[in-house]
């Protein structure tokens, strides 16, 4: 990352302050006391208390997005409101000639992701996705090791994510858990939302990860919560990239794990293997003959980056196009038809801690099944049809992968 020019404090407007938009105010007021920003606006359909806005002083409110862009003469907006809203509030902003960070997914299907980007394209605007994980160092660490040959030859990579979601999780929004709301898609699923990191990340590390570059995706999509969308789901994707070359790339994640863990991407090579935890930036290095090599790595913001692009042209991140590949699979999963619900014998209710009514969905052996898909680079169905897996797998095997030919 490059020295950020001085200057005057840009000015920033948050859509979206509560739920995960604390994380962005939080970072804001970080940046702030820094004097790189400037919070002069929040929209959020509640009004923030002092006590939120605890430094910031008296930002507008209001929840007229628009309005609010050009009353306060906004530079940049930080977009974290329902999937469902993202396309129509870039574009707003856009409109207005705002710069715009929003959160991930950056649309709940590929015709309003291209709308959007076109229209971003129109105006002149910059767009910086918030896949977190893509500003991690560790990223080009791993893509340079495998440039060196550190792993001999990459057979594929794996993607694992087993997290546990309470039941109040899927009730804490109306598009929550939902494939779709009053007729508007939403595809709140776990690969698409929640763990949609381990895809992204695992698509940069390969290197396809524009639209174009997306050969072919299988999917498999369960459920054990009684949600709309999938909880516990599995895809694999090939890319095709420009230089002829090619990838496999297969997640195994879900949101019933019995022991939640930190999620991870694993290339495995025909000598060796990196590891990387992504929300932690840490690399593990295993090697034929040599004792294990672990690095931990810095990690540019987002934001940060941003406004580095803005004042010196730095280059961004994570522009639209570098999503691409990711929206890709977002469309298979809007497309796909309804997941799976799991059979009530394979998952139980865990109780609260007050013991007043179930917390959360646990599937059996999900942990192990997670693994074994990033490991063994398998679908669920896959997995099932192992002699051993296929006590823990039972679930999946009457499942086969739903396969999208997407082209390129």
């Amino acid at each position: 990352m490059s020295d950020r020019v001085s200057g005057p404090a840009l000015p920033v407007v948050l859509a979206g302050a509560r739920g995960h938009g604390r994380w962005h105010l939080n970072n804001i007021r970080r940046l702030a006391e820094e004097g790189l920003v400037d919070l002069v606006g929040v929209c959020e359909l509640t009004p923030l208390t002092a006590e939120e806005l605890d430094g910031f002083g008296t930002p507008e409110q209001s929840a007229d997005f628009a309005a609010l862009l050009e009353r306060t003469g906004a530079r940049i907006a930080v977009i974290c409101t329902p999937i469902h809203t993202h396309a129509d509030l870039a574009l707003a902003a856009a409109e207005r000639g705002v710069h715009v960070l929003l959160e991930k997914p950056p649309a709940p299907s590929y015709a309003e992701f291209e709308r959007m980007t076109d229209g971003l394209r129109a105006a002149g605007v910059a767009c910086q996705i918030g896949f977190q994980s893509l500003g991690s160092h560790a990223v080009t660490a791993i893509r340079e090791l495998v440039a060196d040959g550190a792993i001999g030859t990459v057979r594929g990579i794996g993607a694992a994510g087993a997290w546990a979601r309470d039941l109040a999780y899927w009730t804490r929004a109306p598009w929550a858990g939902r494939r779709r709301l009053d007729g508007r898609d939403v595809v709140d699923g776990v690969l698409t939302n929640p763990l949609a990191h381990a895809v992204a990340t695992a698509l940069r590390i390969d290197g396809g990860d524009r639209a174009e570059d997306v050969a072919d995706i299988e999917l498999e999509l369960y459920r054990a919560n009684d949600i709309e969308s999938d909880d516990t789901s599995c895809a694999r994707l090939r890319t095709v990239r420009g230089d002829g070359t090619g990838g496999e790339i297969t997640a195994a994640v879900t949101l019933c794990a019995e022991r939640p863990g930190e999620p991870y991407v694993v290339v495995h090579g025909t000598e060796g293997r990196v590891t990387f935890w992504y929300k932690e930036d840490r690399v593990r290095l295993e090697r034929r003959g040599r004792e294990p090599e672990t690095t931990e790595h810095a990690r540019t913001d987002l934001l940060r980056n941003l406004l580095d692009h803005l004042a010196d042209g730095t280059e961004l991140l994570v522009p639209p196009e570098r999503t691409g590949a990711f929206m890709r699979l977002v469309e298979a999963v809007r497309t796909a038809p309804e997941p799976r619900p799991l059979p009530p014998d394979t998952w139980r209710a865990e109780p609260g801690a007050d013991g007043a009514g179930p917390a959360r969905r646990i599937v059996a052996g999900v942990d192990e099944l997670v693994a074994e898909g990033a490991e063994r680079l398998a679908l669920y169905s896959e997995l099932a049809a192992r002699p051993d897996t296929a006590a823990r797998a039972g679930w999946a095997a009457a499942a086969g992968p739903v396969r999208e030919g997407v082209g390129r």
